[in-house]
Formats: C-alpha cells, structure tokens, sequence
C-alpha cells in the first residue's frame, strides 16, 4: 500500500477508494493505537476520520454515507 498523504495532502483520488494507516500515539506513559481514515464517495466528497479501529472508522463512513442519501 502506498502512503496516504504525501505533504500532508491525501493520495485517496479514486472514486470508491478508501486508504488507511494504523498509528500510535504517546502521552505520558500511556500508548493508544488510532486508525487514520480516508474513503473518496463516488460523487467524489472526501470522507476522513480517527478512531481506534478500522472498524469504527467503516462505521462512521456508513453513516456519513447513509446520512447523504436522505
């Protein structure tokens, strides 16, 4: 898989493509394990999001999805 950004900018350019990268973040002594998510909807709006699991990502893109075609 290529990166998902490149300066910052989202490589995600096809229609129906999704990307994502799993990260970890520090703070303090804690670790936590994110998700970084990017899916381009067929009418070429960019859906972006963080959360702990790429499941919870999928979810929250299906919402915003079904959430569009009201």
């Amino acid at each position: 898989m290529e990166n998902m950004t490149i300066k910052g900018v989202t490589t995600t350019n096809t229609l129906g493509q999704e990307q994502y990268e799993m990260f970890t973040r520090k703070i303090g002594r804690k670790t936590k394990r994110y998700c970084a998510y990017d899916y381009r909807h067929l009418d070429g709006e960019l859906f972006t999001c963080v959360k702990p699991t790429l499941a919870a990502c999928r979810t929250a893109r299906d919402n915003w999805v079904a959430a569009k075609e009201v």
